[in-house]
């Protein structure tokens, strides 16, 4: 699988952009603030739904505009596809080769993200997501690590969404239901602060906790599953990287901690590209007490609940928790440790991935050279070769560590190019 071309429209800086790309190694080169970044992003964002540099979409959109659009020619063969991009937004693939595909997703700046498969009739972004595989190491990787538990939950939705089948929607589905949860408590806290009759809302509570169990069960059993598909690889592939004896672990931490029994009943062995586990007897049984338990914790943690106007409990504060010899990596782990964790975890992704049906992922390494020592350096230059394509951004051409044989793409030259396209 490879991107062969990359058209944006009001995305991020570029007001227009297109580039195109080859299998194997593309360097994109140039000064901070040119968009490389965002070139990559949008790559990323087709493939996972979401960014590693903002937490909503609506930065995405070029200031002064209502909406970004993404166009991507994605071959999963051996073709180029460089000439069937749909430059000019008719939604026509004009090659007639089978392997290559066009996607297009349209940012708004207010309201639900579409998505497009070459001509066919506009679908949610999320019926697209995970298609198009991508791995992407960024400067901040080490803060996965030492940072808050957000950073964490960022990479399991990432994974996620390329991982399990129903993902993506089972995330937004999960923020949906939190939200008005949510937004409930606050407005018990002002109608009985009002002297207000909230016995309207306490019924409508009812069933929005309902809701959000239903949906957070659902996406705690997910997350497990992701992380229970990754860990093995994640420790083999740190003890290579170390190469000095220590052993690295990780393990999900569900906030839903009454979902333990059942993550059990789940088991390891489960296909990730199902949606959920079958609905058998000790299932159903282990599901029920599950929902109790939770029932009962809601009850405890009510008023807490009202006075902060938030949901104290949840999937919106799960965790993966890291160890080095036994040790919280987060409280022990020197920098470099946590660096090779880091790579480490993103590798594993990269090892998943790929044995699934589908092609190979899309490696991105934005600006990661200048934060890595040579021993790092060189462990991802060995990495990037062995992929069908890497896209790498740098400041200069000087900043590629030797051994990478690569195209490289002026990004000035580019945006020059695109600010004088007629479009």
């Amino acid at each position: 699988m490879h991107v062969t071309r990359l058209v944006l429209d009001h995305f991020r800086s570029w007001t227009h952009c297109l580039i195109d790309f080859e299998p194997g190694v593309t360097v994109l080169y140039g000064r901070n603030g040119l968009g490389k970044t965002n070139i990559v992003e949008a790559i990323e964002f087709l493939s996972t739904g979401a960014s590693h540099r903002a937490s909503a979409s609506a930065p995405l959109v070029e200031r002064g505009q209502r909406t970004a659009t993404i166009r991507a020619n994605v071959a999963s063969g051996g073709g180029d596809g460089a000439d069937v991009a749909d430059a000019d937004g008719d939604g026509t693939n004009h090659d007639s080769a089978a392997d290559v595909t066009t996607y297009t997703v349209t940012i708004p700046l207010r309201g639900g993200n579409r998505a497009r498969i070459n001509s066919e009739a506009s679908v949610y972004l999320r019926d697209i997501v995970g298609r198009v595989r991508t791995v992407t190491f960024a400067p901040d990787d080490q803060l996965l690590v030492s940072m808050d538990p957000a950073r964490r939950r960022g990479f399991l939705d990432s994974a996620g969404a390329q991982l399990v089948s129903g993902y993506y929607e089972a995330l937004q589905g999960f923020t949906h239901v939190a939200r008005q949860r949510a937004q409930i408590f606050r407005q018990i806290a002002q109608d009985r602060a009002a002297g207000h009759d909230i016995s309207p809302l306490l019924a409508g509570l009812d069933a929005w906790t309902g809701g959000f169990m239903d949906a957070g069960i659902r996406l705690t059993r997910m997350r497990a599953r992701v992380c229970a598909a990754l860990q093995d690889e994640f420790a083999s592939i740190y003890a290579d990287l170390a190469d000095d004896g220590s052993r690295a672990t990780m393990r999900y931490a569900p906030n839903f901690a009454e979902a333990l029994p059942l993550l059990a009943v789940d088991g390891t062995a489960q296909a990730l590209g199902s949606d959920d586990a079958d609905d058998a007897p000790d299932e159903a049984a282990a599901m029920d007490a599950v929902r109790r338990g939770i029932s009962g914790h809601f009850q405890r943690i009510y008023e807490g609940e009202v006075a902060q106007g938030r949901n104290l409990i949840g999937p919106h504060r799960d965790d993966i928790v890291f160890e080095l010899d036994g040790a919280p990596a987060r409280d022990y782990a020197s920098n470099g440790e946590m660096w090779t964790i880091a790579l480490a975890l993103r590798m594993a992704l990269f090892r998943v991935l790929d044995r699934m049906p589908g092609g190979s992922p899309i490696l991105i390494l934005d600006d990661v050279f200048s934060q890595l020592d040579a021993t790092r350096r060189a462990r991802i230059v060995d990495f990037a070769a062995s992929c069908d394509q890497t896209i790498i951004t740098v400041a200069a051409p000087g900043d590629v560590p030797e051994g990478i044989d690569a195209r490289l793409v002026d990004v000035a030259a580019v945006k020059e190019e695109s600010d004088a396209s007629p479009w």
